[in-house]
């Protein structure tokens, strides 16, 4: 029972992470083009979002791994 309640709170902050990710660079991107940001920083935005989309994949592969060790285990 244990195993599953931490198997759901790491989905959920997964989903935190993807969500705030995307809001945080949709409201980045509105920012940037209403007070007329170089495009430079406008890119680092858009790689600093990238690295969050990364990490939010890299949390969903521990999570599956840990996944199929526990379903391995039996």
């Amino acid at each position: 029972m244990a195993q599953g309640k931490n198997v759901s709170q790491a989905g959920q902050r997964i989903a935190i992470v993807v969500a705030a990710t995307g809001v945080l660079w949709i409201c980045a991107n509105i920012a940037g083009e209403f007070l007329g940001l170089a495009v430079r920083v406008r890119a680092f935005f858009d790689l600093a979002a990238l690295a969050g989309f990364g990490f939010a994949l890299f949390l969903t592969f521990k999570l599956w791994q840990a996944r199929q060790h526990d379903k391995d285990d039996g």
